[in-house]
């Protein structure tokens, strides 16, 4: 029922068919789309049953709904080519080590004219900045894993595969990067700094503010059709 997930909901294909989800940690993202009528199969490599694998086999135990759970990293996936409609991946491509590898086997088991979206992805504007990114990281001091690409390296990865289609979504471009917080919440914070009316705060101030935001680790979205 989040303002991220109905987002999400518009920019997923409007017929549902069979749907991966990649880097799927506990299940959120694969209940979500399952309710939505997709054929869900989660791809999770930890097996935890509170925030990986385990948890995912409750979710679809307990809802009965269509989810199948694949205990398997995502830069070798056990599926064939062509096998899913959708490639959902939410917060996991910046996880990869290798990151074409990932991205390659990802559009490898998607369908012709299928979408893979990758939304809320680590982005870097110098490799330099990944050790800043590390240590502001919550939770990177306690299991590691964690990383950021610059976007030449995502788009780099996506153009190698061919797809007939790469979208970006910035992080004043789309609440799908901003979520919890909201634009029109930060139209009010800058009115108040700039002692005007928020709809006196332009949207090119947005724009703006993403062609200079070099803030090591900032979201970033994208929809990719093969």
């Amino acid at each position: 029922m989040s303002k991220e997930w109905e987002i999400v909901r518009s920019l997923l294909p409007e017929t549902v068919g069979t749907a991966l989800d990649l880097g799927a940690g506990r299940g959120i993202s694969s209940y979500a789309l399952a309710k939505d009528g997709w054929t869900v199969t989660a791809l999770e490599p930890n097996d935890s049953s509170f925030i990986g694998a385990g948890a995912i086999k409750t979710i679809a135990s307990e809802t009965s709904l269509p989810i199948t759970v694949a205990l398997a990293m995502a830069e070798d996936l056990p599926f064939p080519e062509s096998s899913f409609d959708l490639i959902h991946c939410r917060q996991a491509l910046h996880h990869a080590g290798d990151l074409h590898k990932m991205v390659s086997e990802a559009m490898r088991v998607l369908r012709a004219g299928g979408t893979f979206l990758a939304t809320r992805e680590h982005v870097l504007t110098r490799k330099s900045d990944l050790r800043v990114f590390q240590d502001t990281h919550p939770l990177h001091h306690l299991y590691g894993g964690e990383y950021a690409y610059t976007l030449d390296e995502y788009r780099a990865a996506f153009a190698a595969q061919s797809p007939s289609r790469i979208e970006e979504f910035s992080p004043y471009q789309s609440e799908l990067n901003f979520f919890p917080d909201n634009l029109d919440a930060e139209r009010h914070r800058l009115a108040r700094i700039a002692g005007v009316k928020p709809d006196q705060i332009p949207d090119f101030v947005f724009k703006i503010r993403d062609h200079y935001d070099s803030n090591p680790g900032r979201l970033y979205s994208f929809r990719v059709t093969k």
